[in-house]
């Protein structure tokens, strides 16, 4: 009866102490740390027989840089709970920040060894989790260790939130986002108010979704004002997006917190290094590492944000700090490979990313990339001098001249325009799948607004073959990229992204009218605003930030045109020798906001000037429409949009609505109408001037859809169907040689297109230009043909009228070999073998080959036999 009582009230005891225990967790997830900390430190100096208090207080010591008394806390506890192992790597972590090198190696080993002397079928959920983390921090199979540790830990208690919270952890570090994400929508339902589950959500989808991150992160705040990985996170955003002095203050609020916090100090050197400051960078990381100098993580950090920053060798550089560190520490080996690979070291870069693969066989990343590597090892390799091209067979048997050609004279127009002799080879490869791209290019499928990417020296594509039905012209998307490779060898990497992109699309204007962004009715709305709805120009200062986490793919589309604006400005009103003058100041590490002051004024100037230039740009489109959107009835049927445009005759908006529900209704007189109204106001685009073209060929009007066609085709670089129905036009007409000239454009934006290279075949033939005849039903023959028989005696056909006859009789003999009796081929044999130039004559025939039949043979067969 005693003995019952005595366990009935220390069980109540332990509870009231438990309550205790809950409420200052409470108070530790919401970053009341000092607080927290003052009755943690009570409840330990009471001597409270539970582990969890001074485990607890170790926490907010640590998360506070108070590593001194963390490590002393420690040592008081460890010694009464000589088996805990969520303590004992409490203390790792205590032991290491005060720079007790020697010391921390053998805990790791104590560590190990506890872990063997206890049966791992009794030890807890606690120490299950801690188990794991150990093994992972040391590299081992990231899958063993989820099926050892934390899966048991979470078939045995669904609800031990701590478990989902490593699984995740690890799933993120391996790259395994889908996991991480799926795993913590499962801890949430168990326990949302812990931040560092919305955290770990936002680091789920920091690559595939900016919006759905930020949203993770700002709630993660919410919790948690103090909460340092989400202010780290929010400031390594505020980095990416330019916005440096946003990232200053974020980082003071972590030094509040925590005075010499690693990756806060990795991160204030990344950003000296930026500003070109050596000397503070070299102090932040010193910094960074006075706690424990041997941490491999700041370098790393410092390392991948330059990366980010397309600073791959400075990055690599710190890699190699990191692995001098410790060897093992595969997320430095990782980024280092990925690092080599966009500088082109390709040897040096696949070896680490299969090392990597092979001893962290969990990690997603690695193992897209090795996979990929025995792919790319099948492609075909280009080269024209210093420009290596990388390309599927087939592709690079199709158009592969082409593209060679072409970055021949990207290379010889913007390197002679822009001051630059690239002093190393240049590599481009080029993905049919756009999967393929994407792992290359981002490490994991995805980025599927992305056509193209330049590192430097290297630039990775998509190829039409991905793009489906209507593809972004190829020539366009490499002329971008190697401008691209351009300005960033000029300013080695310096430079931010909105003046790269500009540069860029500036030049793809100047190269071809028709490629790049131009002015329409949606970006002069942004430009301008409306009533209701404010601007979307970012002023210069911020631009960068405008490719991160848009709105919307018009809004993304939007950045990239602003900024080729921007550009133009420049260079208008200060001319190209001051845009060269500002790179130049970029490339000795000079900052942004002072290059441009030296060259061309503050950047405050900038941005007032730019904007009044970008107004007064998009009022000029259409000075005599009426752009008010908002006098629009709601739900309009075809009735009230007629009335609407009767009183507003100019408005925009109403007549491109009302043509485009006319035009659905079939009504293609009236829609013509108003088509054409829009046309004369020089306002007609896009869509609509292709349905103005659609609705001449309905009513028979084939004068004026060719009219309207030529403009789609002059104004558009990816004018696929309008390209398609021209050539059908004049191959009606019988202009074969227009046809020839639409056929090539066509087969510009896709040349994988059998339609394009047959058109072109036949328009050749017809217009006895052979050569072209004989590339394009070259081209067919490679894209599998269902009648290779039939085609090699194309080939062979033209090859004979361009005076090819060796070449001409090798395609005859290969149709005869599908089709022994083919009549018209042993046709060609015999007149080959009759004209055969001296050259044949003397040239061995093989023994096996087809040989011609008699005339009398040719006549007998009435039809093909195969």
């Amino acid at each position: 009866m005693i003995g019952t009582c005595l366990c009935l009230f220390l069980a109540g005891a332990t509870v009231s102490r438990a309550a205790d225990l809950q409420a200052t967790r409470a108070m530790f997830r919401a970053g009341e740390y000092e607080a927290a900390e003052k009755i943690a430190a009570a409840e330990v100096e009471a001597g409270i027989w539970n582990e969890r208090w001074p485990r607890l207080l170790i926490r907010l010591q640590l998360i506070q840089g108070k590593y001194a008394e963390a490590l002393t806390t420690y040592e008081q506890a460890i010694s009464r709970y000589p088996s805990s192992l969520t303590l004992r790597l409490l203390g790792i972590e205590a032991i290491r920040h005060n720079d007790l090198i020697e010391r921390s190696e053998a805990e790791v080993e104590r560590f190990f060894a506890v872990l063997q002397s206890s049966t791992l079928r009794y030890v807890s959920r606690d120490n299950l989790v801690a188990a794991g983390r150990y093994f992972s921090e040391r590299g081992e199979d990231a899958r063993k260790i989820l099926e050892m540790f934390y899966d048991r830990v979470r078939d045995a208690d669904p609800d031990f939130f701590e478990a989902y919270i490593a699984t995740a952890e690890l799933a993120i570090e391996k790259g395994d986002f889908q996991v991480a994400a799926e795993t913590m929508r499962a801890a949430e339902e168990i326990d949302a108010s812990d931040p560092r589950s919305a955290y770990l959500i936002a680091r789920s989808f920091e690559s595939s979704d900016r919006k759905k991150a930020n949203e993770a992160i700002e709630r993660a705040l919410r919790l948690n004002p103090n909460h340092i990985p989400s202010l780290i996170f929010q400031a390594e955003s505020a980095i990416d997006r330019e916005q440096y002095d946003v990232a200053r203050s974020l980082l003071e609020e972590v030094v509040a917190i925590h005075p010499k916090q690693p990756d806060a100090w990795a991160l204030r050197a990344v950003l000296a290094h930026l500003d070109g400051d050596e000397q503070r960078e070299k102090e932040y990381r010193e910094t960074a590492l006075s706690t424990w100098s041997q941490n491999p993580r700041v370098d790393y950090m410092i390392g991948k944000k330059l990366s980010e920053k397309y600073r791959f060798a400075e990055g690599a550089k710190y890699q190699q700090r990191a692995l001098e560190m410790d060897a093992s520490f595969h997320a430095a080996r990782f980024q280092l490979a990925q690092d080599k690979l966009r500088l082109g070291e390709e040897v040096e870069g696949w070896k680490l990313a299969e090392m990597v693969s092979q001893t962290d066989p969990y990690n997603v990343v690695a193992h897209n990339l090795v996979t990929l590597y025995d792919r790319i090892k099948k492609f075909d390799t280009l080269q024209s001098g210093d420009i290596h091209v990388r390309m599927d067979p087939l592709e690079a048997e199709l158009y592969g001249d082409a593209v060679l050609q072409l970055l021949g004279e990207a290379n010889e127009v913007l390197c002679e325009k822009y001051d630059v002799e690239p002093d190393a080879p240049i590599l481009v490869e080029i993905f049919p799948d756009q999967k393929d791209f994407a792992i290359r290019t981002f490490g994991l499928p995805g980025g599927a607004g992305y056509l193209g990417v330049c590192f430097g020296r290297v630039i990775t594509a998509n190829s039409p073959a991905s793009q489906g039905e209507r593809p972004s012209n190829w020539q366009s998307v490499l002329w971008h990229e190697f401008c691209h490779v351009v300005t960033l060898e000029k300013t080695k990497n310096r430079m931010p992204r909105w003046l790269s992109e500009g540069i860029s699309v500036y030049e793809e204007r100047q190269r071809n009218p028709a490629w790049g962004e131009s002015m329409s009715p949606q970006y002069r709305a942004m430009i301008l605003g409306t009533p209701a709805t404010p601007d979307s120009l970012t002023l210069p200062s911020q631009l960068s930030s405008a490719f991160l986490a848009p709105p919307s793919p018009i809004h993304l589309q939007f950045a990239y045109y602003e900024s080729s604006l921007v550009v133009q400005y420049i260079i208008e009103t200060h001319g190209l020798d001051k845009l060269k003058q500002i790179l130049d100041s970029l490339g000795v590490g000079i900052p942004i906001n002072d290059s441009l002051a030296a060259a061309i004024g503050s950047i405050e100037k900038l941005d007032a000037n730019f904007t009044d230039y970008a107004k007064d740009l998009a009022k000029s489109y259409g000075p005599e429409v009426d752009w008010d959107r908002e006098k629009l009835p709601e739900n309009p049927n075809v009735a009230d949009l007629k009335e609407f445009v009767a009183e507003h005759p100019m408005n925009y908006w109403g007549r491109q609505t009302l043509s485009a529900r006319l035009f659905q209704a079939k009504q293609f007189e009236e829609a013509v109408e108003h088509l054409e109204a829009l046309q004369e106001l020089s306002v007609l685009y896009g869509q609509s001037k292709e349905l103005l073209a659609q609705a001449y060929e309905q009513l028979g009007d084939a004068d004026r859809e060719r009219e309207v066609l030529v403009e789609i085709v002059r104004e558009s670089s990816d004018a696929l169907p309008a390209l398609k129905r021209l050539v059908e036009m004049e191959s009606q007409d019988g202009n074969w040689r227009k046809v020839v000239e639409l056929s090539k454009e066509m087969l510009a934006i896709q040349p994988l297109l059998p339609y394009g290279h047959e058109r072109l075949a036949a328009a050749a033939e017809n217009a006895d230009l052979p050569d072209a005849s004989v590339n394009a039903l070259k081209a067919l023959l490679a894209l599998d043909p269902i009648d290779p028989a039939g085609m090699n005696y194309r080939v062979a056909d033209a090859l004979a009228r361009a005076g090819r006859r060796q070449d001409a009789k090798r395609h005859v003999l290969m149709a005869l070999e599908e089709a022994p009796r083919y009549r018209d081929a042993h046709r060609l044999l015999l007149r080959l073998n009759e004209e055969r130039s001296d050259e044949a004559s003397n040239a061995a025939q093989p023994a096996n080959a087809a040989q011609p039949l008699s005339e009398e043979q040719v006549e007998q067969p009435k039809e093909r036999v195969e």
